[in-house]
């Protein structure tokens, strides 16, 4: 099958790359449409020290066939996937799931092959099924949605918040949008009037990062992926304020760090977040401009789509400065 692969550093299409074959408890999905994020370009730089594989974790598909015979029925159905998998024995699986399993794999991450390929295999447990009204260009958001999500579940928001988005790039749109449905005063922030176009476009409120007031925020989400963006993030933040921390990057942050003692800041590292209530806000987008409003708007996100024999161009797209979601076609 297609993929493309990294190892040692060198991202490379593969024309004939041996496919996968679901086991017991897994899922064949032949890949229709799968995103291109910033973790993705960091990978190449080094992120995961010693990856060897096929990239890729945002993605929708159709599952082609099952390990099992009792789980037959989701053969032919579109899915999305949660991309952690845990040994569903640990007591961290058990209770709280797999994100933090001592022995998980990560698609397209930590010892697992991703979907940046024709095919790819995941446990069942892991899927979802995408509702019919959900396009494919909308449901492969769902797993960068559901990261923006995440916040909503790690902190209380109260109407009242002043709240900064650092980051007008892939996820900092989507966590705005996921913000700005049910709490308080969000801005979008970015180093260049440019950058914030489309977030103007998407009704959000916008400024130039370099002009917001020292502890002007009660909540700063970080979404830069840069150590620049981590130093203006905790310069905004109140004392006694928050900070969430969602770039994940290649090298080490150069900060002072003396003000997360001194203003007693709240520091809140978030990662991956719930699928189902993407999806239920991907499918509350479908329509018009009023049903866009009750969920959130990620086509206007979308810069370029190439196929995946492509996948190197797609690369030097999704890295230009500004660049939105690439996707990546397998045929």
């Amino acid at each position: 099958m297609q993929a493309l692969t990294l190892h040692a550093g060198c991202l490379a299409f593969q024309a004939d790359w041996p496919a996968p074959t679901p086991g017991p408890d897994e899922a064949l999905i032949r890949v229709t449409l799968a995103g291109v994020c910033s973790t993705d370009l960091e990978m190449v730089k080094g992120y995961v020290a010693g990856f060897s594989g096929v990239l890729g974790h945002e993605f929708v598909g159709v599952v082609e066939r099952t390990g099992a015979a009792e789980t037959a029925e989701w053969i032919g159905r579109r899915v999305v996937g949660s991309i952690n998998i845990g040994c569903r024995r640990c007591r961290v699986c058990l209770g709280e799931g797999p994100e933090h399993c001592p022995n998980r794999t990560t698609l397209g991450i930590h010892n697992r092959d991703g979907v940046f390929a024709d095919l790819v295999t995941l446990p069942v447990v892991n899927l979802l099924p995408v509702p019919q009204s959900v396009a494919d260009e909308a449901a492969v958001f769902t797993e960068p949605l559901a990261a923006a999500l995440r916040i909503r579940e790690q902190i209380k928001l109260r109407p009242t918040d002043r709240i900064a988005v650092v980051g007008p790039g892939r996820l900092g749109l989507l966590v705005a949008q996921v913000l700005a449905l049910g709490a308080g005063d969000v801005v979008v922030l970015g180093r260049r009037p440019e950058s914030l176009a489309l977030p103007a476009r998407l009704g959000l409120r916008t400024g130039l990062v370099d002009e917001q007031p020292d502890d002007s925020a009660d909540l700063v989400v970080e979404a830069t992926g840069n150590d620049a963006g981590f130093a203006h993030s905790l310069r905004i933040v109140r004392p006694q304020g928050t900070l969430v921390l969602k770039s994940t990057f290649h090298g080490n942050a150069d900060v002072n760090l003396t003000k997360l003692v001194v203003g007693e800041i709240a520091v809140r590292g978030s990662r991956c977040g719930p699928f189902a209530p993407a999806l239920r806000l991907l499918e509350a987008s479908v329509g018009g401009d009023t049903a866009a409003r009750l969920g959130v708007q990620v086509r206007p996100l979308i810069d370029a789509e190439y196929l995946l024999r492509d996948g190197l161009r797609a690369f030097d797209h999704a890295a230009r400065p500004g660049a939105r979601k690439v996707l990546l076609r397998p045929t």
